[in-house]
């Protein structure tokens, strides 16, 4: 089996196990997802899911977020930890939307990775969950899924991962393929357990159970 079947494969069972996957950070304004994305960084979703729902009562919208000293969005945002650098490019995030954009996300994934505290992760992250566009996000629950799968052969790196997906995943299957993968992660092909390999529906096509 070549890889891309293989991918093919994965992406079809996983679909079935996890029909309705999708980003587990709350958001219904295409900011506030640009917000989360960088709370999470070293913190759980779940968490960031509590701390902002403070944030964006004192903070309704982009203009006022933006108007924000960064020592204030950091007194609410320290629960999700490196409470400083996130607020610091929080709020100059949202200055840059607020003076270049009219409070818009910009839909390009080049604007994206222009704004502070945006890397290609969350830039892919808005590309496919906000704008329906074709998106791989490679966050740890991705790399080392992919790794064990098969899909890339001991690749760590997040970009070189991201890429090497490009050549096998189908464009309009990548951003829920990831979401899948984020499930799976947690549930099953764990990282700080052994991977529940006796439950999983990949295990008779998965490399690590050759």
């Amino acid at each position: 089996m070549t890889k891309k079947e293989l991918a093919l494969e994965i992406i079809s069972r996983l679909k079935k196990e996890y029909p309705d996957a999708g980003c587990t950070l709350d958001y219904n304004e295409a900011w506030k997802l640009l917000v989360s994305v960088r709370l999470a960084a070293q913190c759980t979703d779940a968490r960031v899911n509590v701390v902002v729902q403070e944030l964006y009562k004192k903070y309704p919208d982009c203009n006022a977020l933006a108007e924000a000293e960064p020592e204030d969005i950091e007194e609410i945002i320290r629960p999700c930890g490196l409470g400083r650098s996130k607020a610091r490019d929080i709020s100059a995030c949202m200055k840059i939307l607020r003076d270049q954009y009219q409070g818009k996300v910009p839909d390009d994934f080049d604007a994206l990775l222009k704004l502070p505290g945006v890397g290609r992760k969350s830039a892919n992250l808005i590309m496919g969950d906000v704008f329906g566009k074709p998106a791989i996000v490679t966050d740890t629950h991705c790399i080392r899924l992919v790794n064990r799968m098969g899909l890339v052969d001991g690749i760590k790196d997040p970009k070189k991962v991201e890429m090497a997906l490009w050549d096998i995943i189908p464009p309009e299957e990548g951003s829920d393929f990831c979401h899948r993968l984020v499930y799976h992660g947690r549930d099953v092909c764990t990282a700080r357990t052994k991977p529940y390999c006796d439950k999983c529906c990949l295990r008779d096509i998965c490399e690590k159970n050759d």
